[in-house]
């Protein structure tokens, strides 16, 4: 087991701020001898209510950090404060909710079934739990399948019910790994408008993983930039398109350059593999050359 570091007394986060991280490093040891070094110097602060992605190459630390977050692994340095209190408090007094890459249903279970459990093992009453549920099938669209069974939906079905799942406790942060990463690529998009619809309606933080620079410029308020291993944040990127975003924001001038400022400065700190660059239909010269020619906008 990891050693877990002390708890600060008092929260050094500012007003406004959900979740303030500051100095944080990783690395994973096994029988005292050091194997990865994960992050190094991590220091952000994410306010309340943003869509906040973490994009990188592959092994960069984006799934430690989001973890580091929720108090499932702890930080080697540094310190973690969410809701003005220690990470370890706030995931005790649940304020988070996770969505991984795998839906991670019980097949056995009803879709109601599934989204009741968190609140079973909180205590609720039966009332409460099936009001509850009922609640957020409807908030994801799918209150006429609560009778389903997991084995019984789609890929992209599965993963609303996954979130709906992590909303029913009511936590004031999502945290998503790479939720929609085995989705193909139309269903990608179209979990990406729902997961906005969701997080304008609740207005719940979020903070996302991917390596989708297209899915973290549609999606987020702020795009944090990370290099290659050992982890270290290189840049904010803030992604100022109009909301509400729909399908015709993918092909807006200011989409485009927002994605090609992501990939530069992903370039920048050394991130040139592992990143899924912009829309396959759509190489990254031709969306260059059009902007430099003024065809798109």
């Amino acid at each position: 087991m990891d050693p877990r570091s002390p708890e600060p007394l008092a929260s050094t986060s500012k007003a406004g701020e959900v979740v303030h991280i500051a100095g944080v490093d990783k690395t994973f040891v096994t029988g005292g001898a050091t194997l990865t070094t994960a992050l190094q110097g991590i220091d952000l602060d994410i306010r309340r209510g943003e869509f906040i992605s973490l994009i990188g190459p592959s092994g960069c630390g984006k799934s430690t950090l989001l973890r580091v977050i929720g108090d499932l692994v702890a930080p080697t340095r540094g310190s973690v404060t969410v809701n003005g209190k220690p990470a370890s408090r706030a995931r005790r007094d649940r304020d988070y909710g996770m969505v991984f890459q795998a839906p991670v249903l019980f097949d056995w279970r009803s879709v109601e079934d599934n989204v009741k459990l968190p609140l079973e093992l909180m205590g609720y009453d039966g009332a409460r739990r099936t009001a509850r549920a009922n609640e957020m099938l409807d908030l994801v669209e799918l209150g006429e399948f609560l009778r389903h069974h997991p084995y019984q939906l789609s890929g992209g079905m599965q993963q609303r019910v996954a979130i709906a799942r992590a909303l029913a406790f009511e936590p004031s942060i999502l945290l998503m790994d790479e939720p929609f990463g085995a989705l193909d690529e139309m269903t990608r998009e179209r979990m990406n408008q729902e997961v906005l619809r969701i997080w304008e309606r609740t207005g719940i933080t979020i903070v996302f993983v991917t390596h989708s620079i297209p899915e973290a410029v549609f999606l987020s308020s702020r795009v944090v930039v990370m290099s290659a291993r050992p982890g270290r944040i290189t840049d904010l990127i803030e992604i100022d398109l109009p909301r509400p975003r729909d399908v015709e924001t993918r092909e807006q001038r200011r989409y485009f350059e927002l994605v090609t400022a992501v990939r530069e400065a992903l370039r920048r700190g050394g991130a040139d593999t592992g990143v899924v660059e912009p829309d396959s239909e759509v190489g990254l010269a031709s969306i260059d050359r059009t902007i430099a020619e003024g065809g798109i906008g």
